[in-house]
C-alpha cells in the first residue's frame, strides 16, 4: 500500500460545447443520433456485473416520435432485487476496503471518458429517449455529470482531510467510512446527470448501490451503466434494476440491510418511501439515511424596478426549457401592474419566435413531454384554465399527441393568486402569471411565500437594491436555491449546490460536500501515548 498523501486536482466546470454548424461536435452527435436510431436494443438488468433477463419487458419509445421503438428493457421483481442486494453486499467487502484514491480514480476516469469519446453517445441517448434538444442534453448529460464526478471526488478528499485537535500526550483522529449495508438510488427521467449522480456519489465514498432508473429513462441509464463498466467500476458496486416502483421499491425498502435512500422524484412517492421505511424500522439493522429532492412550484417575483428585457428572457428560459420538465422550472410569476404592459408585449412577441419539434432539428427550442401520462396531466391543467373565468391564456394553449407528445409553451394570466395552476405542481410547459398592484408589493411577497408547500427554487428581479434586500429576506425560506436577476434554473455543480426544503426535500445539496457527508459515518479515535498508572485523582489526597 502506498504511503503517499494524494491530492485530487482542483476541478473546474466542464466547458459547454456549442454545436455550431460545421463544428466537429455537431457532426459527431448527428452521426451518433442516426446510429442509435437505426437499431433496437435489448436492455437487461445488470446484477453483480452480469446481465439478467427476466422476460418481463417494456418498450422504450421516442417521446417526440412515439411510433419509433428504441428497444425493450427487462423489468426486475422481488427475486432480482434480492439477488442485487446480495451482489452489492458481496462487492462491499472489497470496495469499502479499497484505498480511497483507487476508488476516486474510477470516477475521474468516468468524467474523462464522458468528456471525450462517450460524450456523443450519452447526449444522443438522452436526446432520443428523453426528448432533450441539443443544448439541454449538453448541459445535463455531459457537463453536469462530468462536474458531479470531478467535484464529488474533490469534495470527498476535503471532508476526510478534516481532523480534530490533539493536545499534548495524545493523538485524536477521525476516520471516515461508508455506511454499512446498501444504498437504494431512485432516479428521475428528466436529468441524466441526476441519474448518474445518485448512485455514484455514495459509491465514491465506498458504498454499494441498487439503482432503479425511471422507466421512461432506462435508455440513457443503460448507456451510463456501460460507461461505468468502461471506466473499470468493479462488478456489483452499482446494480442496475429497472422496473416498477412497487416491484423494485418494496423489497429494497423493507430489506434489513438498507443503509440509505438517494432519491429524486415526486413528493408523493418520497413520502410513501419514508413511511414504508418507518413502518419497517424495527426490522432494520441501521437507521437508513434518507436524502430526497422532490417537487417544486418555483417562482419569479418582479419588482417595478426590474429590467424588463432580462425578465422576459428569464421567464421564457426558466419556464419552458426542456418543456418545463425541471423541478426548478419557473411555474408561477408575480409581476407589478406598472411594468405588465411592456413585459407582456415583449414576452408574447419573443415566445412567438420559438420553435417546437424533433430534437434532431437543432433550430427547435423545445420538443415533446416525456410520455402519454405526462401529456394528459399537463393538458388537463390547460383545459381547466381555458374553462375558467379567472384565467386567460396569452401564449400557447394548443397540444397534439398524434406523432409526439407536443404541448405549446403555455402562459396563463390569472386574477386569482390562489388559482389552481398557481398552487399545484404541473411539471410541464405552463407558466401562470399574477399581476399585482404596485402598492401591494409587501402583501404579494407574503402570497408568494405562503401559496406553495414547496421551497425549491425562486428568482427575484429588481434594480432597486433595497427591494432586492426586502425580497431576499421575506422569501428566505421559500427557496433552497435563490436567484437575483436570473432565471430559477441551471444550478452549476460547485457553484450553486442544489436542493430545497419544505415539501421539496431534505436540502442535502447535490454538488457539494454536504451531500457526500450523508453517505459516510465517522469513527473518532483517541490514542494516549503515556496512559496513567494510578487510578487516584489529586483531589482525593488528604492534607
Amino acid at each position: 500500500m502506498s504511503n503517499a498523501y494524494f491530492k485530487v486536482p482542483q476541478p473546474v466546470n466542464e466547458p459547454i460545447k456549442l454545436y455550431k454548424p460545421g463544428s466537429t461536435e455537431r457532426e459527431e452527435l448527428k452521426k451518433k443520433l442516426s446510429e442509435l436510431k437505426s437499431k433496437q436494443i435489448e436492455v437487461p438488468l445488470i446484477i453483480g456485473g452480469e446481465e439478467v433477463k427476466t422476460g418481463n419487458t417494456e418498450e422504450m419509445r421516442i417521446p417526440h416520435n412515439h411510433k419509433h421503438v428504441l428497444g425493450v428493457y427487462h423489468k426486475a421483481g422481488k427475486k432480482e432485487v434480492e439477488m442485487a442486494i446480495e451482489a452489492a453486499l458481496e462487492a462491499r467487502k472489497e470496495w469499502a476496503e479499497m484505498p480511497w484514491e483507487q476508488r476516486v480514480a474510477v470516477f475521474l476516469k468516468m468524467a474523462d471518458l464522458l468528456s471525450g469519446r462517450w460524450r456523443a453517445t450519452i447526449n444522443a441517448a438522452t436526446m432520443l429517449g428523453q426528448s432533450k434538444v441539443v443544448h439541454q442534453a449538453e448541459i445535463d448529460s455531459a457537463c453536469e455529470l462530468i462536474d458531479f464526478w470531478r467535484f464529488n471526488s474533490y469534495f470527498f478528499t476535503k471532508l476526510i482531510d478534516e481532523q480534530p485537535y490533539s493536545p499534548s500526550g495524545m493523538w485524536n483522529r477521525s476516520e471516515y467510512r461508508p455506511l454499512e449495508g446498501f444504498i437504494f438510488a431512485v432516479t428521475p427521467f428528466n436529468f441524466t446527470s441526476i441519474a448518474g449522480n445518485l448512485p455514484t456519489s455514495p459509491a465514491i465514498v465506498g458504498n454499494v448501490c441498487l439503482w432503479k432508473p425511471a422507466s421512461s429513462a432506462v435508455y440513457s441509464a443503460y448507456y451510463l451503466m456501460k460507461l461505468f463498466e468502461a471506466a473499470g467500476l468493479p462488478k456489483g458496486v452499482i446494480n442496475f434494476v429497472p422496473g416498477s416502483g412497487g416491484q423494485v421499491g418494496t423489497p429494497a425498502l423493507t430489506n434489513p440491510h438498507l443503509a440509505g435512500i438517494h432519491f429524486t422524484g415526486s413528493t408523493a412517492v418520497f413520502q410513501n418511501m419514508w413511511k414504508v421505511v418507518s413502518d419497517n424500522l424495527k426490522n432494520m439493522k441501521y437507521y437508513p439515511r434518507i436524502v430526497g429532492e422532490t417537487g417544486g412550484k418555483d417562482f419569479i417575483f418582479a419588482h417595478n424596478s426590474a429590467d424588463v428585457d432580462g425578465l422576459v428572457v428569464a421567464a421564457i428560459r426558466g419556464a419552458f426549457e426542456y418543456q418545463g420538465q425541471k423541478c426548478s422550472a419557473a411555474s408561477r410569476m408575480y409581476i407589478p401592474k406598472s411594468i405588465w404592459s411592456e413585459f407582456k408585449k415583449k414576452y408574447v412577441n419573443e415566445i412567438s419566435k420559438t420553435k417546437m419539434g424533433d430534437v434532431e432539428d437543432f433550430t427547435n427550442f423545445v420538443s415533446a413531454v416525456i410520455d402519454k401520462a405526462a401529456f394528459e396531466s399537463i393538458t388537463g391543467y390547460i383545459k381547466f384554465a381555458k374553462d375558467s373565468k379567472d384565467a386567460e391564456i396569452i401564449t400557447g394553449g394548443n397540444f397534439d399527441d398524434s406523432k409526439g407528445y407536443f404541448i405549446e409553451p403555455t402562459s396563463i394570466v390569472t386574477t386569482n393568486p390562489k388559482f389552481k395552476t398557481m398552487e399545484e405542481e404541473i411539471f410541464g410547459p405552463v407558466l401562470t402569471i399574477y399581476v399585482y398592484e404596485d402598492k401591494k408589493f409587501d402583501e404579494t411577497l407574503t402570497l408568494c411565500d405562503e401559496t406553495s408547500p414547496y421551497a425549491l427554487t425562486g428568482a427575484v428581479w429588481a434594480q432597486d437594491r433595497s427591494a432586492i434586500l426586502k425580497m431576499s429576506d421575506r422569501l428566505r425560506n421559500a427557496a433552497g436555491n435563490f436567484y437575483i436577476n436570473d432565471k430559477p434554473t441551471a444550478a452549476v455543480v460547485g457553484q450553486q449546490p442544489f436542493g430545497g426544503g419544505r415539501a421539496s426535500g431534505t436540502n442535502d445539496k447535490a454538488g457539494s460536500g454536504m451531500n457526500l457527508m450523508r453517505w459516510m459515518t465517522a469513527r473518532t479515535i483517541k490514542e494516549t501515548f503515556d496512559p496513567p498508572k494510578d487510578w487516584r485523582y489529586p483531589f482525593m489526597s488528604e492534607k
